[in-house]
């Protein structure tokens, strides 16, 4: 599994949907998407943009992309409200050193400030 094609009308992804599916790269996500679950993509260590803008997600559940290492990308829509915990944890590509992953705000407002 590399290309994942969320179909249209799918609105959550359900917790651990693509636990630890390593090889995959790339994910289209439809505008009926409001929510993705816990540990939905947690591990997922090829994949290396994330983009949500076209979506309508209101929340990321816990660990949502967690150990997503090679995640370099990621576009958030302003519907985007709701975060667990650890959602971007040892997702160091992301975001500069200096901004503290664990803490969902301040890497949300750095990706709204890149967009």
């Amino acid at each position: 599994l590399v290309v994942v094609d969320i179909p249209e009308g799918i609105t959550s992804i359900g917790d651990y949907s693509f636990f630890d599916c390593v090889r995959v790269r790339v994910i289209k996500f439809p505008k009926s998407l409001t929510s993705i679950g816990q540990s939905s993509f947690n591990s997922c260590s090829s994949l290396e943009q994330v983009d949500l803008l076209h979506t309508n997600v209101k929340e990321l559940g816990d660990f949502a992309f967690l150990d997503c290492t090679s995640l370099r990308e990621m576009k958030i829509p302003d519907s985007l409200q709701n975060f667990g915990g650890d959602v971007f944890e040892n997702c160091s590509k992301l975001v500069p050193s200096d901004i503290n992953l664990n803490d969902v705000n301040a890497v949300v407002a750095y990706l709204r400030s890149i967009q």
